[in-house]
This record gives C-alpha cells, structure tokens and sequence, in this order.
C-alpha cells in the first residue's frame, strides 16, 4: 500500500497497523560553496582553545555517551598550540572514574593528556550563569587565537532549548544561551569572540539560534533533526584540527559534518542523519528575507485568514520537519526552513524565492543521510499542533523573528496582535530587528479562534459507480482545512470491539472540486505479518517517513520506518523514545535485534460499552528473527469501517459519515448510511486472529 502524507494523525484515530518502511538509500547528500570558504587562513602556530561544555543528563547517566565520546578524545594527540578545556555536570551519575555528579568538573586535555583541574561546587547546568562562568574561567586563565566552543546534550529546538540539567530540570532558552555567552565574551559583529559554535545536540540547527549567535561566533555548526546516540566523532574533528590548527572555522565544521557522517554510517544511524555550517555572519541578509517573507504571510493572513493558513499548513505538512510532530511521539514544531520556503512559492510570490536563496547563501556545507534529502541546514519553528504552552515559549524568545511571533499568534489565538501594526501598514524598520529587540507578546483574554472544523462532522459520503467513497465539499469547507485523510477500523460484533487500524492520507484528492476519494484496497502494512499503529512523519518524493508505537523489550518508543517508492520497499531504520513533556527527544536510536520482544500498541473501544474514547491497549507480544520486515498483506475477511477525516491548520478534526467495507473471499463490498453495529458477520484471517489473540479486554 502507498501511504501518503499522514503527518497529523488523530490519537483518537490510532490502531493496529504498522508501516514500518524500509526505504533505502546509499546516497547521501551534501552542499557546498566554493573550496575557498574551507581554504586554511591561519597560521599553524595559531593557538586554539575548544570549550567543551557537556551536560550529561540522562545520555550519561543511562548510556554513558558522554563518557564514549571522552574516550574518543584522548584518541587524538595534540600539538601544544591546541587545548581542550572541559567542564562536566547535569547527571545523576558519570561513568568516567574521576567525574563526580555532585560537582561540577573542569579538566583540560593539551599535548599532555588529561588535567583535572578543579572540582567545583555543584551547578544548574541548564543556566546561563554556569555557561558565562565556565567560559570567564577559560578566558582568564587560557588566552588563544581562536576559540570554539560546543554544547553537548539534548537540544529540543526553537522553543525548547537546549541543555537539560537531569537533576534540576532546567534547561537553556536560546535567550539564556546568548546571555551565557555574551557576559563572558560581548558580542563584536565586526571581530566575533567565537571561530564556530557548535551544538552536539537535537535540534538546533534553526535560524533562531542562528539569530541569538550573530556576533558571537564567525560559524555554527548544529542538526536540523534528532541526532543518533553515537554523537560528534571527536577522534576525526578533533584530530583534524591537531593536524591543521591553520584551518578556519568554516573548514572545522566541514570535519565535523564529514566525520559524523561517517561514523553514522558505521554505527548504521546515517538514515536521517543532518549537519551543517551556516556563516553566521550573513545573518542580516537572511534575517531580512525571513521576516520579508513573515510579513507577507502576515499580511496575506489577514486579508483572508482561513484561506492562508490552511493553504501554509498543507505546505507545512508536505516541508522537511523534525523530530516527529505527530500526537503519538510529540510536537518538536521544526521544519526544513528553505523547503517550507520553496513549496510556499505560489502563496507567497514576493519573498520566497529571495528567501531560499538567502538560506543557500548562508548555508556553507552540510550533510544528509539518505532520508534527509530534503535538509537544506536551517530550520524554522512552525506551529503543527497549535498548541499555546509551545507558542508562549516561542514568542518570549527576544530573538525570534516579529512577523512570524505575530503570524503564529494570529493563528492559534484567533487575534492580531497590535505588534502586527507597523509590518501591516508597511512601517517594517529598515533594518531588521536584532537579538534582544524583538519583546514577547502577551496571552490574549478571551480570543476567539479563527477555525472551527466541527461543522465538517458527519458530512454525507456517496459511492461512485466504481464502488469508491468519496466526499464532495465546497469552496468555503475546503479553505478551512490543512489536510484530509481517512481513518480505517476493524469491528467485529462477536468480539464485542472496534480497532482502529490507523490514519493515512492515500486517497484521492482534488482540492480545486473539493473531491475526495478513498482508495482502500483491502491490505495493509503489517510487521513480520503483525498489525501495527502508524503515523506518517513526512512524505517526500521518493521517500515516506513513519513512526510506529510499540513496546520494544518493556520499553514504550516508536519504531522509526521509511518506505522506499523506487523500491517499493520498507524499511526499519531503529526506535526511539517519544518526546519528554519539555519539548527533548531521545538521542538513543536503538537497531532492532534477534531475540527482541515487540507488544504492538492500539487504540480500542467496545461497541457495547459506554465508551466514548479509545484507549491505548497492548495487542500482541512477539519475538522477531534476524531479519523483521514490513510488509502490506491483506487483511482477511471481515467487516471494517472508513471515514474521511478532515484536519484544520490548529490540529483540530472531524469526521465524515462512516463508510462500510465488507470484505469475503478477497471480494470487497462498499455501502454507506449503516452504522458499525448493525453487522453480525462472522471474521477471519489476520485482524480477527489478531484479536482472538490479544490483551484487549
């Protein structure tokens, strides 16, 4: 079966059916500038001083990541004009002998290997102030040439941060990041303190970051998605730099991005691998295409609200985005800045194509894995789920753009904020707005909400001559919507259930008749022949992203799959942990092993009950082999129920009337106007033996 583009799954919705995809993919992409961006322009005897800033938290404490990557440091020999000072903290406990998770360590690796150098008073790793002291203290005491500094733990973009101290909770806004850095080294636009920023973390490869940085550091270096485990190589950029203290900032990043690359590839994490070095001193000409192209959209919002957003959130939904953003993993709200740019060029003509250029222009070099293909290097925050706690956080960043905190807030509360003003009347300032200008905006009292798609619920559903459903709307329904898929249950009187099998969006779809048609064809993907839950994460064009709710060994996470159109293949890339309530994934991405134990997670409800939710039920328990595979297959005689379902821009959906599918010896019947519980036939094959085999209660 050919899944579309299911990105905003209904929880409601979610049931039995995997897509686990394989998708393949050798390739992986790259972009680069001209060789004389990374061409050496100091001198070798240059001195350099790399701050390494490492949070621990639970990547230590549970997986002893940053342990691994200390080892991976004393693997490089330095000359002595290259230092690496090091301070520790943030998790409950260290694997490396000598760290305590009590204190806060500050140690120094030179040509003479590793130096403890103090051991501190305890520290909020996740404030600023323990940034600028740590960075004073090197400053202070070890004067170089050049300077680069990394944060090292999770990162959860725009509006989360980054830096999570475990035993406190705390972590960097990207406001607190700037001042962390800024009260040990101010800001210079002309002579940044900082060769390149780097962020061994989810995440921060976004323009807002980008933003907070400009005039402290000459280069970043950061993700746009998630990354694996297995980190920054810091034996091969560490190294490099050992043997070419000479190279810029630019050509550093470059070593990074090659050697994580690569050690992705060894540790089989490359799938959706991202890296890139952006030029953060060509900020000024991005920031003034980001907030071009924000105050066209704001001013198109306003001339016609449901019409623009809904037509930006189906642009959205088809952009490169990350770390997941479906209700069953978490919202990270980020997407491939460039590609949302791109596929908005018919809705906003005037800015968008200056936009990506400006994103290129900046944007020196970077690395894809194979389903990345559409990572351009910077990120965006966008609101998929429309939900106002993430939205607050976003618009109190001092540095985040004004259009977009105004387009934003239009969107999810309904009312334009008067900070809207100048940039509708045209009175955008000259200049665009720097870190720290740009105020939060406060919660409105009372605003009402621009959609409301339950009007859509229980809209009439005929069949064609061909024996398709399909949904007929008008103009004005169809310009309140983001997207329209459909939900597909098992239900089975005798067992007494209805089981969502899940939500896609493989149907038919004329926007411009408002036409939609299914396109059920009675199979369904399915993991080593067992029924899953899936949610589509992005939908490309030779590639489908998918994350699949399970229990994996007694651990709830989410299978990470992609399916391969060329190939027509699935592919399981590994799992992952869903997003924690503040907005940080899981670095972890866990390969799939013989011997592994998976409990496939649904969503159930009895038809005789008084049930009015589905809840999330354990299904089957299974040991895979050496080599588990999805597959469509199909779904055996029965009775199943389709309904369209339609998606507003906030998250919000309806239903359609339902739509009968009886299924007998392959052969498959369409009706409609009949409810679920006027059937009594007798099931078989893979979905009843699913349930006869089940937990579900």
């Amino acid at each position: 079966m050919k899944w579309g583009r299911l990105q905003r799954m209904i929880v409601i919705v979610s049931v039995m059916f995997i897509f686990l995809f394989a998708g393949c993919g050798d390739t992986n992409q790259s972009g680069s500038k001209a060789e004389a961006e990374f061409a050496n322009t100091y001198s070798d005897t240059d001195t350099w001083l790399v701050y390494w800033y490492i949070c621990g938290a639970d990547l230590e404490s549970e997986s002893e990541a940053a342990t691994d990557d200390l080892k991976e440091l004393m693997q490089v020999k330095l000359p002595s004009n290259v230092k690496v000072l090091i301070e520790t903290g943030g998790a409950r406990s260290w694997h490396t002998p000598g760290i305590s998770a009590n204190a806060i360590g500050r140690y120094l690796y030179d040509s003479e290997g590793l130096h403890t150098l103090d051991q501190l008073p305890d520290a909020d790793m996740g404030e600023a102030a323990t940034v600028t002291d740590f960075l004073r203290f090197g400053r202070d005491n070890y004067p170089a040439d050049h300077r680069v500094v990394v944060f090292w733990d999770h990162g959860g973009g725009s509006a989360a941060g980054l830096c999570l101290d475990e035993r406190t909770g705390n972590m960097l806004s990207l406001d607190e990041l700037r001042e962390g850095i800024s009260q040990a080294y101010p800001a210079d636009e002309k002579q940044p303190p900082f060769e390149l920023i780097g962020f061994d973390a989810c995440l921060m490869a976004t323009v807002d970051v980008m933003q907070e940085l400009h005039g402290l550091g000459h280069y970043m270096t950061a993700s746009e998605e998630l990354e694996p485990g297995n980190g920054w190589n810091y034996t091969g950029w560490v190294g490099a730099l050992a043997r070419n203290p000479g190279m810029n900032g630019a050509g550093l990043g470059k070593n990074i991005c090659d050697t994580y690359l690569s050690d992705c590839e060894k540790y089989g994490t490359d799938g959706q691998a991202t890296l890139s070095v952006v030029d953060i001193s060509r900020l000024p000409e991005l920031r003034s295409a980001y907030e071009a192209f924000g105050t066209e959209a704001l001013r198109a919002a306003r001339k016609a609200p449901e019409q623009f957003f809904s037509s930006l959130a189906r642009q959205a939904d088809t952009a490169e985005n990350y770390g997941g953003n479906t209700r069953d993993q978490g919202y990270t709200n980020m997407v491939d800045l460039s590609s949302l740019a791109a596929k908005a060029r018919g809705l906003l003509p005037s800015s968008s194509e200056k936009l990506v250029a400006a994103i290129d222009n900046a944007v020196l070099y970077r690395v894809n894995g194979p389903y990345r293909q559409e990572s351009h290097g910077l990120s965006a925050y966008y609101s998929y789920d429309g939900d106002e706690e993430g939205l607050q956080a976003y618009v109190s960043l001092q540095g985040a753009s004004m259009p977009f905190k105004c387009l934003y807030y239009y969107l999810v509360y309904g009312e334009m904020p008067q900070e809207a003003e100048p940039y509708l009347n045209g009175q955008t300032p000259a200049e665009p707005a720097q870190s720290g200008t740009s105020p939060a905006i406060p919660k409105p009292q009372g605003a009402q909400k621009i959609f409301s798609v339950q009007a859509l619920e229980d809209t009439e559903v005929d069949v064609d001559a061909d024996g398709y459903a399909f949904v007929r709307l008008t103009p004005e329904q169809t310009d309140r919507l983001a997207a329209v898929h459909c939900q597909l249950a098992y239900y089975s009187t005798r067992d007494d259930i209805i089981l969502y099998l899940g939500s896609d969006a493989d149907i038919d779809a004329d926007w411009d008749k408002g036409l939609f048609k299914d396109n059920f064809q009675g199979r369904w993907p399915m993991l080593d022949g067992h029924p899953v839950y899936i949610e589509v994460t992005h939908e490309g064009d030779g590639y489908n992203l998918y994350s699949v709710p399970v229990r994996l060994n007694g651990v709830e996470c989410n299978l990470q799959v992609v399916y391969n159109y060329h190939e027509e293949k699935y592919r399981i890339l590994g799992a992952r942990k869903g997003l924690e309530t503040n907005g940080i994934a899981n670095r972890q991405l866990i390969h799939l092993k013989a011997g592994d134990q998976i409990t496939t997670l649904h969503y159930a409800m009895t038809m005789s009950g008084s049930d009015e939710e589905f809840t999330q039920v354990d299904m089957e328990t299974f040991t895979i082999g050496e080599h588990p595979e999805v597959k469509d297959e199909e779904l055996g005689d029965g009775n199943y129920g389709y309904y369209f379902e339609f998606i507003d821009p906030l998250n919000e959906s309806a239903l359609s009337k339902l739509v009968k599918y009886d299924i007998k010896n392959g052969e498959i019947t369409t009706t409609v106007g009949e409810e679920l519980n006027e059937s009594s036939a007798q099931p078989s094959g893979s979905i009843a033996a699913t349930i006869t085999g089940g937990d579900v209660e």
